[in-house]
């Protein structure tokens, strides 16, 4: 048992998370639910996504799970490893970290994918990693709605207001980004990718600007190129007006 709600089980060469109801059937090696071979072989690896983190989808009882393998970027990728981290302990394991995140960040209620599974696996002074999440049905990321539309003013509303809320919770989020917005079916807003993450507190605003300077600069990316009425001065200020409210 966790404090975080889950199951931690030792695996061979790391540990695993799982959430107490996954865990009454877990596979053998339990470590197989992290391993997209696993899911391939069973015919349920769903499709593949292509970006830093290496990302499945994977289909398990009725629903769907995100499968994310932690990876680097920039120079340490190039000239040390895409996925190795050097190891700290287990507290200071990446995947760990998002994990008891979004636990504590669902039990406050905020739109954040549920937590599945979290494990790692250890070489001598490194360390692999990845998350399971449940998907959030029907919800794609705002930058594939900014492509095929213009938003309404009231979405763009919404923005600010979920942005705000996870403020007000001093999630200091490291990637704000258009990609890391889903809007689900029913128009409803979530966040996702919490890696790097950091809960702050104090008055301190200076990372709150620094969000949303992130988000709009990305918001200005996806749309370049597209119908001005995408996204400017006008939708930016409705982002604003709902942070503000």
């Amino acid at each position: 048992m966790t404090s975080d709600g889950g199951r931690r089980v030792a695996t061979q060469g790391g540990a695993l998370l799982m959430a107490q109801v996954e865990a009454r059937s877990l596979p053998v090696p339990p470590e197989s639910l992290f391993d997209p071979e696993f899911w391939r072989r069973t015919g349920t690896l769903i499709r593949a996504e292509r970006g830093r983190g290496s990302a499945w989808f994977v289909a398990r009882g009725g629903e769907e799970w995100a499968l994310r393998h932690y990876r680097r970027g920039g120079w340490i990728a190039s000239r040390f490893s895409f996925d190795r981290y050097l190891w700290l302990g287990e507290a200071r394991v990446r995947s760990f970290v998002e994990w008891r995140l979004l636990e504590g960040l669902a039990a406050q209620g905020l739109p954040v994918p549920q937590a599945v599974g979290a494990a790692y696996g250890r070489g001598w002074f490194t360390y692999r990693c990845d998350l399971l999440t449940r998907r959030i049905r029907g919800a794609a990321p705002l930058s594939d709605a900014l492509g095929a539309g213009p938003l309404a003013p009231a979405c763009w509303h919404a923005v600010g207001a979920l942005v705000a809320r996870f403020h007000r919770a001093g999630v200091d989020h490291a990637d704000l980004n258009a990609h890391n917005i889903l809007m689900a079916a029913d128009g409803s807003l979530h966040l996702i990718d919490f890696d790097r993450c950091r809960l702050r507190t104090g008055a301190a605003r200076a990372w709150r600007r620094r969000n949303l300077a992130r988000l709009r600069r990305s918001f200005a990316k996806v749309t370049l190129g597209l119908p001005p009425a995408r996204f400017g001065a006008a939708e930016w200020a409705e982002v604003m007006r709902g942070y503000d409210g």
